[in-house]
């Protein structure tokens, strides 16, 4: 386990990136079970006022990130220096994706159905460093054997492979197909294969003249998002808690 970890983990200086993903991930699900104590009203915590200002925390996020991010250009990746400005930008980049609706919104949607747009960006962005992570690999590993290159080598062009199906997935309109399919290899292959979604560039490329396969990719499409929609919902209420209900508006106000 020794050796593994420092040929494919220290060696290839992937530990910053590692601390990194994990100080994100961590920061990300720490916040979270903070926000709902305070929305519930239970726990010690408490919204950060200044002057009467409501302080969200990705202005400490923001903070965290340009120190560390930084720190990192400024350090050796193979240093400690390295590894704990990989731990501070990690933790900001948490606190602030974890408010990506915020200043996507510029306003305060945290716990609307915009919300949830923040608990998507988290999980795709742990998802692609993931994939650097992993995918990467194969490089910056040196005093290899003959046998670990070839193997290295069958792996490199499995992963050119599974890239490509993965573009072929995004440009029919399937992005989180895409994200994962670049991680997972048969996620990918369904994606590449299936119909494209109706507006995707790959439907206006194929299907403008195939009246019969729009007209399909259509009715797909609502089908898949009729049947995952509330599963997805779901999923995302688990993570990051289930959003406001929206306010009923009466005939004849505004």
């Amino acid at each position: 386990m020794g050796h593994w970890w420092y040929r494919n983990i220290v060696e290839p200086g992937k530990l910053p990136l590692l601390l990194a993903l994990a100080a994100f991930v961590l920061t990300f699900l720490v916040t979270r079970v903070i926000t709902r104590l305070i929305r519930a009203g239970r726990g010690p915590f408490g919204n950060v006022r200044a002057g009467g200002l409501h302080i969200h925390h990705v202005v400490p996020g923001v903070v965290l990130t340009v120190i560390g991010g930084f720190g990192a250009v400024a350090s050796d990746r193979h240093g400690m220096g390295g590894a704990v400005c990989a731990v501070l930008f990690g933790t900001g980049a948490g606190l602030v994706l974890d408010e990506f609706a915020l200043i996507l919104h510029l306003d305060d949607v945290y716990w609307t159905d915009e919300g949830r747009k923040s608990v998507e960006v988290v999980v795709l962005t742990a998802a692609l460093v993931g994939l650097l992570l992993a995918g990467f690999a194969p490089f910056g590993v040196n005093d290899l054997s003959q046998q670990e290159l070839q193997d290295r080598g069958t792996v490199i062009a499995g992963i050119a492979g599974n890239f490509l199906l993965a573009l072929v997935a995004l440009s029919k309109g399937k992005g989180r197909t895409a994200v994962f399919g670049a991680v997972v290899p048969l996620v990918a292959l369904v994606g590449a294969v299936r119909l494209a979604r109706p507006g995707s560039p790959w439907a206006r490329r194929f299907y403008g003249r195939r009246p019969r396969a729009r007209a399909r990719a259509t009715l797909r499409a609502y089908r898949h998002d009729r049947r995952w929609a509330g599963p997805r919902r779901a999923l995302q209420d688990w993570i990051g808690g289930k959003p406001d209900p929206r306010p009923v508006r009466l005939p004849g106000r505004r």
